[in-house]
């Protein structure tokens, strides 16, 4: 009965006697079924497959109706076992019905002949933009491709001690997000892979992947994870072909319990990167271990990644994070206020909100920028003084003021529906924020009374000159009201 057997032992070629081993292995029919096999491997698998899996087997010889191959590693005895042994199998023995077991075996001496793929090398550096030219042929320690024997800290990168689930301020735009970052942090077994973030820049993505390694860490401090942008990822690949070193790098990266990698989009273009993450995405994803991805934008709309990678990516969980709303961007920087070592007022912290949407990062910049402005400088915080140290950041921000930025602005702040803008509804809790926004588009817009009228669901320019007057008139009278007028004008005029 035929058979493909793997050895669990790491084997030395050359110390095994070489005549008895290696009987038949020099013989020129043997060699030229093995080379028959190859391109049989190489054309039903593909050029892909071929390259990085079965071309760096090598005849190790043949004993009998034993014949042996052999694999630089011990992962990829284990997956050339796995994945190719049936069909090697059937064709070694159509080429010769005489071998009853093809024996694959690791060759720790490196006997394996690596210059046959120096050629693909080449045109795999070439893909990820590599020259040669001025490279030095005798690299020292610090220039070898990280090992599993090294361990992970060479290659995951640091995590931020800050960014953990405690400090992640959960809200409607990113609770899905949150969430399923929790569960694949939580869970014993892999709940969705790949768990897939999206969404623009600075709303929380790199947060929630070192949140999770955190939290795995602290857990279950056995299961080995890597953490790193895609960049590094790149990085690490190039290393590896310059040192004639794939297979470290395949066994390292392929033998993780998760691999977590930041920025997915930035190996768009580079072709020998994305073929061989493809390969590490299926590896991991076939030994169930889980991976967690992030990019600015969902697979479906990551414009050069290819085809097969974009399906592989949406297997999985694909979870977005919106931009902020008002009241999130308030609780990420009461949140932060809390830890200042000044207090704050709070209608600074409602201007910020208000004045700076665009994202998180910006956000808890300009709130670190006030605090170290006023404990350096000693002076109190107020609007006006954020207003005047947070200039350019809040130019940079700044929109024309429309009447449905009005609207929308003082909807929020007051709780109310902006349909309630347009809407009959005479009760106080209504009439008066739209009042107060007919007010705002009277001050702030070069709009006719007619105009903002029409703007309010079609109310006569008389129902303005009315709300004018009668927000000048509280405003007069009550402080606290005017402050908010105030506050609402600063965070709409820029």
């Amino acid at each position: 009965m035929s058979s493909f057997m793997s050895r669990s032992d790491d084997v030395n070629i050359a110390g095994m006697g070489g005549k008895a081993m290696i009987e038949a292995g020099s013989d020129s029919l043997l060699n030229a079924q093995w080379a028959r096999v190859r391109g049989r491997l190489r054309a039903e698998f593909g050029e892909a497959t071929f390259r990085s899996w079965l071309k760096p087997l090598t005849l190790a010889g043949r004993r009998g109706q034993d014949l042996r191959v052999a694999v630089p590693s011990r992962f990829m005895r284990d997956w050339v076992a796995t994945h190719y042994a049936d069909r090697i199998m059937a064709l070694w023995t159509s080429e010769c019905p005489e071998i009853r077991s093809v024996e694959v075996i690791v060759d720790v001496n490196g006997t394996a002949d690596r210059d046959a793929d120096t050629a693909d090398q080449d045109e795999a550096m070439t893909d990820a933009g590599i020259s040669h030219a001025g490279g030095d042929s005798t690299r020292g320690d610090h220039d070898v491709m990280v090992t599993e024997a090294d361990g992970l800290a060479g290659v995951s990168a640091t995590l931020d001690p800050r960014l953990t689930f405690d400090n992640f301020v959960v809200g409607k735009s990113n609770e899905l997000a949150h969430a399923a970052a929790l569960r694949v942090a939580e869970s014993d077994v892999v709940p969705f892979n790949p768990l897939f973030l999206y969404g623009g820049v600075g709303l929380g993505k790199t947060h929630l992947m070192h949140a999770i390694a955190h939290h795995i860490k602290k857990k279950q401090p056995q299961k080995r994870v890597i953490y790193l942008s895609a960049e590094k990822f790149m990085y690490q690949f190039i290393r590896a072909l310059r040192n004639k070193n794939t297979m470290a790098f395949k066994e390292l990266f392929r033998s993780v319990d998760v691999l977590m990698v930041d920025d997915v989009q930035f190996i768009i273009g580079k072709e020998s990167t994305q073929e061989e993450f493809f390969h590490t995405f299926n590896a991991l994803f076939d030994q169930n271990k889980q991976v967690v991805l992030s990019a600015d934008k969902s697979p479906s709309d990551l414009q050069g990644l290819e085809e097969r990678m974009r399906t592989r990516f949406g297997w999985g969980l694909v979870a977005d994070i919106h931009p902020t709303t008002y009241e999130l961007r308030l609780g990420i920087l009461q949140a932060k206020a809390e830890q200042a070592p000044i207090e704050i007022p709070s209608k600074v912290l409602e201007f910020l909100a208000h004045r700076i949407s665009s994202n998180v990062r910006e956000l808890e910049g300009a709130l670190t920028r006030i605090i170290a402005h006023a404990t350096l400088v000693g002076r109190p915080i107020s609007v006006e003084s954020a207003q005047e140290l947070l200039k350019d950041l809040l130019r940079a921000n700044d929109r024309s003021v429309t009447i449905e930025e009005i609207q929308r602005r003082v909807a929020e702040h007051y709780n109310i529906k902006l349909a309630d803008m347009s809407s009959p509804r005479r009760a106080r809790q209504v009439s008066r924020p739209r009042q107060i926004a007919m007010y705002l588009a009277k001050q702030l817009t070069t709009k006719s009374l007619p105009d903002i009228g029409r703007g309010f669901g079609g109310r006569d320019h008389t129902t303005v000159m009315h709300a004018v007057k009668k927000v000048e008139e509280l405003a007069a009278g009550d402080i606290s009201f005017a402050e908010d007028i105030d506050l609402l004008k600063r965070m709409l005029e820029g």
